[in-house]
């Protein structure tokens, strides 16, 4: 049977796997590169299926046989799903984040949850900064300009990094690394953070304060904070109402930390002056493979073609790609397999709360 990337699908599980201590990992959102290493990493003992598409729906028959389920942030563990799963034992996810995981009902059916909480602190805080500097310097409009064969500088005024004010929402090992090189480029850094750890500020330089005072002082604001109940539309019309007017705003975290119609009205009236984003409240609406639209360089097709934020031209856009580095991505895939073996073994680690 032959996949949406090419290449063909493992064969399906027997009824009765006759190897003693077979364990049955499906694999899903997984694409050629990475199905290789897993296939190199997973013990024989195991009996690994592999899925290209992003969403479990279609059963072929290896739902109910299904004994750990490892998943990616685009597909999410619903209720429904396990329910199509009875001999499901465990769900390793392929993030840091679980919040495309129903904790409730694996509660429920006693089926524990294993993450990679420390994947690329790097490699999320350097595409924070790419982000940054992107926009600073206007760098997609004016690559857009030189392809037209245009070399005028107007209307390309940049800022400066050096001595603004950036403010870390979310001061765990992203944020911190973020403050890492902030200070490099000569930037004085505030940091908010629901469970605040002083010592790492103070080694750092950093300065611990309130939410108010963030939003009144800085002049970017960097998101890293976990999507939970309580940090959903943490920014909204209410907080940016307060901040500091014409600030630029970073998301390298999670979509829906951001109400996006807010962030809209917000961009349309200045107090935001331009935003990086590298996720989407629903982003996980559009097939991984769509097109999202080209930020304002003229692509009219693709799901992105009506998006607000997509085709707004003080936005830039790229499609939640800050984890996507080959050192990061080995890591990830290294980790999730040891997961999955610890757990096997009696002794999980990173388990969910």
């Amino acid at each position: 049977m032959n996949t949406p990337l090419g290449g063909t699908v493992s064969p399906q599980w027997p009824a009765a796997d006759s190897v003693a201590g077979a364990l049955r990992v499906l694999f899903v959102d997984v694409g050629p590169e990475d199905r290789a290493t897993l296939e190199a990493l997973c013990p024989r003992t195991w009996r690994p299926r592999f899925r290209a598409e992003t969403l479990p729906d279609a059963d072929d028959g290896a739902d109910a046989l299904t004994q750990v389920l490892c998943v990616f942030i685009r597909s999410p563990v619903t209720r429904e799903l396990l329910q199509r799963m009875p001999a499901l034992r465990l769900v390793a996810t392929r993030s840091a984040g679980t919040d495309h995981i129903d904790l409730a009902a694996c509660r429920e059916r006693g089926i524990p949850v294993v993450h990679v909480p420390d994947y690329g602190a790097a490699t999320v805080a350097e595409h924070t900064f790419a982000l940054l500097l992107a926009v600073a310097r206007h760098l997609c409009a004016a690559r857009a300009r030189a392809l037209r064969g245009s070399f005028s500088y107007r209307g390309l005024t940049g800022f400066e990094l050096e001595g603004k004010v950036l403010g870390v929402i979310g001061y765990g090992r992203i944020g911190t690394h973020v403050a890492r090189i902030a200070h490099g480029f000569g930037m004085k850094v505030l940091a908010f953070d629901p469970h605040p750890r002083p010592e790492a500020a103070i080694s750092l330089g950093v300065d611990v304060v309130g939410w108010s005072e963030l939003l009144e002082r800085s002049d970017i604001l960097s998101l890293h904070l976990p999507l939970t109940p309580e940090t959903r539309h943490l920014l909204d019309d209410a907080a940016f109402a307060r901040v500091k007017p014409g600030v630029v705003l970073l998301n390298t975290a999670r979509g829906a930390l951001v109400d996006e119609d807010a962030l809209v009205r917000a961009l349309d009236r200045g107090a935001v002056s331009a935003a990086g984003l590298d996720v989407l409240e629903h982003e996980g609406g559009a097939a991984p493979e769509a097109p999202m639209g080209c930020a304002g360089l003229g692509c009219d097709r693709g799901w992105g073609a009506t998006h607000p934020l997509l085709r707004h031209p003080r936005v830039l856009a790229t499609p939640h790609v800050g984890f996507n580095t080959r050192e990061a991505v080995a890591r990830i895939l290294n980790e999730a397999v040891d997961n999955i073996a610890a757990w096997q073994s009696g002794q999980p680690q990173h388990r969910v709360a």
